[in-house]
């Protein structure tokens, strides 16, 4: 009988299970996706049982492909989720994911604040609308009843957690997240729980790094196809734990990640704080820290490309490499055409929720192919400002590992090699979260000592086309200064109601 280890990443459009071995290797997958509600236009609301569900039904199929039962399971998780249920653990709302921006306006006061800075270099998370800390606020100001009806603020892998024991638990990787955390002294944060008007005790109990629980509820372990005494780590983040299972932990090697959003990770000893650029500091475990900047606009500015350019509503295989097609024949650069890809708003570098995108440079002679390139482009340059940013700080950054939904395309991938002037490895073609959450669990049940024991398997090296990078260097000089000029225009369009 095969012995493996199950790391189920909990993401935002779906939750994907990988089987992996001791050594490493991905023996099986198994992948569940699922759909935003649908809901006003500030709202990004999700259906916490059907997520749940999906996460039942990953663990079944991969138990289904695999001869005997895991001998353990690994949680990853998107970040910032909030969910609040009342003292039965019944949920009062829908979950509330990242993209949600009702909090926009609490989160710009905040910003503005004279314990703006203290809150971000005590909590390690971005002031936004993103935060749970954000968030709550908002309830308290507009929704009072459901607000002190909660018994419990809670993010998706809590409600899981409760859902296999019972009880409310949190990892400090998922809480420092939160905003609510404090990543100095490992608790709840004073400042944080004031301003929601909240205690400890509408959180869930904080639990150190490769917390370990077995004795599932047998209802439970019986829909997953377990048993009872199955191991489960309450592992991390999934930001964090995509830096481990792209095996980017080394001084010089920076993960980028492009899924539905997108984000740029290095991992450092202590925090590294920039107020402006709100770099994120967040924790792995005891000894390490994942600091970063998140983007809103990664492959979700590919859908919508792909859905209103070209009417292609399945982003099946054929349908990318008819995209793909189309964009390759366009040069480097889209000849002069630019995009701010702030479809959503941003997160970082700008943390603007009225931003918006913006084609710049059109001319007569740009086709539907030259739109196409421009967007992916605009992507990356987004993604190179947040690399200038971290290296100013941290120091240089030689390598990039990527993972995510985007290295399908071989052209996106050298696309983002040739404007950020930086060798990419391509470490895992699995989903480096899940992966990242065996190989954490395999540390702390001392299957292995030390990460370095793992091999990434094959590695794709793609380097830098020097052509292209000189002609990216002008071009993205210019899209820097696009924001700036244009943010005032942004704000002004955002204040008109439509």
């Amino acid at each position: 009988m095969q012995e493996y280890i199950i790391g189920i990443d909990i993401g935002t459009g779906s939750v994907k299970a990988v089987a992996v071995d001791r050594f490493g290797n991905v023996i099986e997958s198994s992948q569940i996706h699922y759909e935003m509600l649908d809901t006003s236009h500030f709202y990004a609301e999700q259906d916490p049982v059907v997520i749940w569900e999906a996460f039942v039904n990953c663990i079944l199929e991969i138990g289904g492909k695999i001869s005997g039962p895991p001998v353990a399971v690994s949680l990853s998780s998107c970040m910032h989720s909030l969910l609040l249920v009342d003292d039965m653990g019944k949920p009062l709302t829908n979950l509330i994911s990242w993209a949600d921006t009702r909090s926009e306006k609490i989160a710009d006061e905040l910003r503005e604040s004279a314990i703006a800075e203290q809150i971000y270099r005590n909590s390690g998370t971005p002031i936004h609308a993103m935060s749970p800390l954000c968030k709550i606020i908002w309830f308290r100001k507009n929704e009072s009843e459901i607000f002190f009806k909660a018994k419990k603020f809670i993010s998706i892998k809590e409600f899981i957690w409760h859902k296999i024991f019972a009880v409310y638990e949190i990892d400090q990787s998922i809480a420092s997240a939160t905003g609510l955390f404090n990543i100095q002294t490992r608790q709840w944060n004073t400042e944080s729980l004031k301003l929601c008007d909240i205690d400890e005790g509408n959180l869930s109990e904080i639990v150190p790094a490769g917390f370990i629980r077995n004795n599932a509820a047998r209802k439970v372990a019986e829909k997953m196809g377990i048993p009872v005494a199955t191991k489960f780590c309450i592992g991390g983040s999934d930001g964090c734990l995509a830096n481990l299972g792209s095996f980017a932990t080394e001084k010089g090697v920076a993960a980028i990640t492009i899924g539905t959003s997108g984000a740029v990770r290095i991992v450092s000893a202590s925090p590294i704080y920039n107020f402006d650029a709100m770099i994120f500091n967040y924790i792995l475990d005891d000894k390490t820290f994942v600091c970063g900047a998140p983007v809103n606009n990664g492959g979700s500015v590919l859908g919508w490309l792909m859905n209103n350019f070209l009417k292609l509503d399945e982003e099946t295989d054929e349908e990318y490499a008819q995209f793909f097609e189309a964009v390759k024949k366009i040069s480097a650069g889209s000849q002069g055409l630019l995009f701010l890809p702030y479809i959503n708003g941003e997160r970082a570098p700008i943390w603007d929720e009225k931003s918006s995108g913006v084609y710049f440079g059109i001319k007569s002679f740009h086709e539907q192919a030259h739109f196409l390139r421009a967007g992916l482009e605009g992507v990356c340059y987004v993604l190179k400002n947040i690399l200038e940013i971290l290296e100013h700080t941290s120091g240089k950054i030689d390598q990039l590992n990527v993972s995510g939904g985007f290295i399908r395309s071989k052209e996106w991938v050298q696309m983002l090699a040739d404007v950020t002037a930086k060798k990419i490895f391509l470490v895992q073609h699995e989903d480096a979260s899940a992966i990242g959450a065996a190989m954490f669990c395999m540390r702390y049940l001392k299957i292995i000592r030390d990460y370095g024991e793992l091999s990434p398997g094959d590695v794709k090296k793609i380097e830098p086309v020097k052509e292209n990078i000189l002609k990216y260097e002008k071009y993205y000089h210019v899209f820097k200064k696009l924001y700036p000029n244009l943010r005032e225009s942004m704000h002004a369009v955002a204040a008109i109601k439509y």
